[in-house]
């Protein structure tokens, strides 16, 4: 599993608590993956949306402009299942290797 996956397992993650705005999913992958660029998290969002595993919509605001929001869809549950599955394999893995 690549850091691309694991960002992509990540994004499903956040998105499988609610739905959130691009710049906040953001705010918290870049807290984590911080040598990964900004444009790299948004083109991974869109790559979502167009696998159809993700899909957006804008919200409401009170005051501002307005937002696009991502909500995942029951395609992007099935994919993070997978990706979980994976995750725990590799991790498993590492830690009989006593990493």
């Amino acid at each position: 599993m690549l850091k691309k996956d694991i960002i992509r397992l990540c994004m499903l993650h956040l998105l499988t608590v609610r739905d959130r705005y691009g710049y906040e999913m953001l705010s918290l992958l870049h807290g984590i993956f911080a040598d990964t660029q900004e444009s790299a998290i948004y083109a991974l969002l869109r790559e979502l949306c167009r696998e159809k595993y993700t899909e957006s919509y804008v919200g409401e605001t009170s005051g501002g402009p307005a937002r696009k929001y991502y909500r995942i869809t029951e395609s992007g549950r099935e994919e993070y299942k997978r990706l979980m599955e994976i995750w725990r394999g590799l991790k498993e893995s590492l830690e009989k290797l006593g990493i």
